[in-house]
């Protein structure tokens, strides 16, 4: 786990525009934007931790009910989801002060309560923030089941070859695997050299399964403990690919030497999604994913108000700042994926017609 605050500084060495976040900065600064939200985040928690107790109460009450079951796995699971939101906030030090208290309570949070390894999830997203859309340094856009430029689609084979072709209309019902990944990279990464807490970590990920899986098999008969599991992992995977996805598939993509200073950076390579308090809440405040990339410490109730300055300040320099409704980021993910997989296709038309 690396403990940063994931603020990656501003990028002199290009043509001197640093300075240009600089006077962002400034101006989110004189805002307040960057204080702290103690009271927010006491409510927040309380509301994620009584839904989060609540569900698991819930689940021995249910007896053998078929509809209540699966429909207490969905609600589980978007519960599930809101509390990976609440250790995506930790992850960027937006809660506490301390660095102990931030890992401590994120470990907590992260491995025990949702399964899904703090500190993997940490270093994996820094390099993230570090380089949005660089697809030799952004983990998110490497190539892997999914590839995410015409140049990958050229070189892949295997298993992302055979997916590429017809990835757009596959890439929601392989969603429904990403909770099981999340949980499965967790442990993977438990023998990496990075993870300086490996002994805790795993311990805290093992007690995630034994728990979570032993409730549920004591609270259900089998066939409907295991119809409960999938479905939960399942809806859970999904609504986090739908957090995620519509905040950068579709955007401009660098490779090699290729590099913006950090304003351009953040700004050309994310893309916010509209929708009022309900998109707030669904998505974690992650719908504003300019703001957070260019303030990842900034706490996400003021991500909201920092908005009409950023597009503001945007707008005076002439950057390009994306922004549009759910439905319509979803559909331009999907045509970016279909758009890139044409290489593959058009290799499959010629090998056909030979």
């Amino acid at each position: 786990m690396t403990g940063s605050t994931m603020v990656d500084p501003p990028d002199r060495s290009v043509s001197g525009r640093g300075s240009d976040f600089a006077r962002l900065s400034r101006r989110i600064a004189e805002a307040g934007l960057l204080d702290r939200r103690p009271g927010y985040y006491v409510v927040r928690f309380g509301i994620v931790g009584f839904l989060y107790a609540a569900g698991w109460a819930a689940v021995f009450l249910i007896g053998e009910s078929w509809p209540l079951a699966i429909g207490l796995a969905v609600l589980l699971a978007v519960i599930f989801a809101q509390t990976a939101l609440v250790a995506h906030d930790l992850a960027h030090k937006q809660v506490f002060r301390t660095r102990r208290a931030t890992e401590v309570t994120g470990l907590i949070v992260g491995n025990l309560l949702i399964g899904m390894g703090y500190g993997w999830w940490n270093d994996k997203h820094n390099r993230h923030h570090a380089n949005p859309n660089h697809e030799d340094l952004d983990p998110d856009v490497s190539p892997d089941v999914l590839i995410w430029s015409k140049e990958q689609a050229e070189a892949s084979g295997g298993l992302a070859r055979f997916i590429g072709r017809r990835q757009a209309f596959l890439f929601f019902p392989l969603l429904t695997l990403e909770g099981l990944n999340l949980h499965v990279s967790s442990f993977r990464a438990l023998f990496r050299p990075f993870m300086k807490r490996r002994g805790i970590e795993a311990a805290l990920l093992i007690g995630h399964v034994v728990l979570g899986v032993g409730a549920v098999l004591l609270a259900l008969p089998l066939p409907q403990a295991l119809v409960f599991l999938v479905v939960h992992q399942a809806v859970f995977g999904v609504y986090l690919g739908c957090t995620f996805a519509p905040n950068h598939k579709g955007m401009p993509t660098l490779r090699g030497e290729e590099r913006l200073d950090f304003l351009r950076r953040q700004v050309l390579t994310s893309r916010n999604v509209t929708g009022g308090r309900f998109v707030d809440i669904a998505l974690g405040g992650l719908n504003y994913q300019i703001e957070h990339h260019l303030f990842p410490g900034m706490p996400s109730p003021n991500l909201r108000r920092a908005q009409p300055i950023v597009r503001d300040y945007c707008a005076e320099l002439g950057i390009d700042y994306q922004e549009c409704g759910l439905i319509r980021s979803y559909a331009k993910a999907l045509r970016h994926m279909h758009e890139v997989g044409e290489p593959i296709r058009a290799a499959g038309r010629v090998k056909s017609s030979a």
